[in-house]
Formats: C-alpha cells, sequence, structure tokens
C-alpha cells in the first residue's frame, strides 16, 4: 500500500513511517520539516502528493495545550484548516482510506463514577478549588468524592481548551468526508504518548517531554498539583502499530470509527515523573502544586475496542518505556 504520511518528519509519524516500511508499505512523508512547501495548507502540493497514493494517515498537526488563547488562530489553521484542505484534495483525488491522529482530549474529564449517583460527569475544576490545592473534583450533584475510571469511545465529548477543540473538529471534517465520498476513516484518540524522538523543552510538548528535558539539563522534574492525577502513557511505537493496524482492517465506507489508543494501564503523573528519574539517575521530583488551566484532573482510555477490532495491543510496559525513553534522544520542535 502507498501511503501519503502527513507530519511524517514528526515524532509519530516518523515512527509510523518506520513500521509500515517493516510491514512492507511504501510510506511518502509529506512534512514542512522534510520540504518547507509540504504544508497540509497548501492545496496545490497536497494534491501533487496523493498522485498514486492509496491511503493517507494524517499525524500532521500542532499539538500540546499550548501557552494560553494566544495560539487558537494557529490551533485551528495548522489542524483544521489544514484538514479540511487534505480532505478536499483527497476527494478529489479518489483516496479513500483515512487514519487520523485523534486525541484522548476530546473527551475533557474522564469517567467519574459517585456512590450515591453512579457515572456523573464533573464540569471544568474552579480556579478557587485549584488555588486552594482542591485539585479532585466533585459530583455535581452531592459534591462526594468521585472514583475515577477507564473512559470509551461513546463517552460523551467535552473538549475543554483550544487544541481539544480542534482535535474534536478535525473528526467531524472527517466523518463529513467520509459521508459524501464513501470513504473510510478512522481516528486513533491518543493518550499520552511518550517515547524516542519525542520533542524537547516546548510548551506544546506533552508531560513526558517536560521531565526528561529537565532531566537532561541536570534538574528535578516539577510536577503540577499533587502528582496524583492519573493518565495512560503509551509508547510511540505502540501508537505507530496502531496506525498500521488501522490502515490494513477492512475499510468500514461512509463513517469514522473511533478507536481509544492506550496501554490500558494508568499511572499516576508522579509516578512517571519518579520512574524517568530513577531510571536517568537524576534528581527526586517536585510536587509544586502549579497547575494549567484546561488540565483534566484524570483522564484514561479503555482501549478494548481497539484490542477487539483490530487486533492491536499495546506491548512495551511502563517500566521498559521509561528506562529506553530516559536513554533516548529528543528532538526540537513543536508540531506532531
Amino acid at each position: 500500500m502507498r501511503v501519503l504520511v502527513t507530519g511524517g518528519a514528526g515524532f509519530i509519524g516518523s515512527h509510523v513511517v518506520e513500521a509500515l516500511r517493516a510491514r512492507g508499505h511504501e510510506p511518502l512523508v509529506y512534512d514542512v520539516r522534510a520540504d518547507p512547501a509540504s504544508d497540509v495548507r497548501n492545496p496545490d502540493t497536497v494534491s501533487r502528493a496523493l498522485t498514486g497514493v492509496d491511503a493517507v494517515c494524517h499525524q500532521a498537526a500542532m499539538v500540546g495545550l499550548g501557552a494560553g488563547f494566544s495560539d487558537a488562530a494557529e490551533y485551528v489553521s495548522r489542524n483544521d484548516l489544514g484538514t479540511a484542505v487534505l480532505l478536499t484534495a483527497m476527494a478529489d483525488a479518489g483516496v479513500r482510506r483515512l487514519v487520523l491522529a485523534g486525541s484522548m482530549v476530546v473527551y475533557g474529564e474522564g469517567r467519574y463514577t459517585c456512590v450515591r449517583h453512579g457515572v456523573v460527569r464533573p464540569g471544568p475544576r474552579a480556579v478557587t478549588d485549584l488555588d486552594a490545592g482542591r485539585f479532585e473534583p466533585l459530583c455535581p450533584v452531592c459534591g462526594a468524592q468521585l472514583s475515577p475510571g477507564l473512559v470509551g469511545e461513546d463517552a460523551p465529548v467535552d473538549p475543554r481548551n483550544v487544541y481539544a477543540t480542534t482535535k474534536l473538529a478535525q473528526e467531524h471534517l472527517a466523518a463529513a468526508w467520509a459521508r459524501a465520498t464513501g470513504g473510510s476513516a478512522v481516528s486513533l484518540r491518543y493518550h499520552n504518548v511518550y517515547g524516542p524522538g519525542m520533542p524537547r523543552d516546548t510548551p506544546y510538548a506533552g508531560v513526558a517531554s517536560f521531565f526528561r528535558s529537565a532531566l537532561a539539563r541536570g534538574e528535578a522534574p516539577r510536577v503540577y498539583e499533587d502528582g496524583r492525577q492519573r493518565r495512560d502513557f503509551v509508547h510511540v511505537r505502540d501508537v505507530a502499530a496502531a496506525n498500521v493496524a488501522a490502515l490494513e482492517a477492512s475499510s468500514r465506507g461512509g463513517a469514522l470509527t473511533a478507536y481509544n489508543t492506550g496501554s490500558g494501564k494508568p499511572h499516576t503523573v508522579g509516578e512517571m515523573a519518579r520512574a524517568l528519574a530513577s531510571a536517568c539517575g537524576g534528581p527526586e521530583p517536585v510536587v509544586t502544586g502549579e497547575y494549567r488551566l484546561g488540565d483534566v484532573r484524570h483522564i484514561t482510555a479503555d482501549s478494548a475496542r481497539l484490542r477487539a477490532e483490530l487486533g492491536w495491543e499495546a506491548g512495551v510496559s511502563f517500566g521498559e518505556g521509561m528506562r529506553e525513553f530516559a536513554r533516548a534522544g529528543m528532538r526540537q520542535g513543536r508540531s506532531g
């Protein structure tokens, strides 16, 4: 299969390219890092790149929470306009298979259960609570403590920041494209991806990058809140394998199918910081009590659908992955 990989020179995209080659496919890299003209917002270069292509793996994006609302127009331009231009060119070129780099951020907070009211959806955390160090969301009905659980693909979406909003818009665009063309669209909703080649020293990278960059400078990782926020850390090679599985699967025309793409084994941010510090032989993490508006408390995946339907399963354990990541090289840059 000849596959155009947008963002193919980036962190996740470069691993997808390697995984495709290993399976005997022909990946074509489309990335502004490799060629400044290869911007997904450029209709002419996108159209030319699609010549002879069987499928598109769309990884190009501006990623991460960012640095406030000042980046909103850039996020929308890169992520949503870029996706619209790409999908239009695919419709014109007759390319009918798409795998999209989605994100767990579309859910907002994860799944919570109240002992009295069952599954509930707490709203955004109040600044007054965060300032006072009250980080756990409470039951919106009775104010009781909640138990976090795994979120499934059928959970309501509730994006809490600009980046999350653009990732949900990408899915809506892909679904509209699939309906209009009869094409097959898959969104892999990545959880916290980490591994070799991750961007360093940038507010647009994930928390794993923050910690690894600090340790490379000989500094202690700075852990926000109390370090007990739960995430699903999934290795980049496993994410690349999920992309290949989605591309090779039987197509479902006329619709978009979303799959959570995580290890299925939650860990706290504090655990991850300690594991990296230990593997690097660096200073112990510092829990700061600071927070970022737009962050959610707990978000972890149920990836059972991906395992059942596409036969994919995460193969890199948390301990093994963190030890490798502690020794791995990193890259400059802020886009996916």
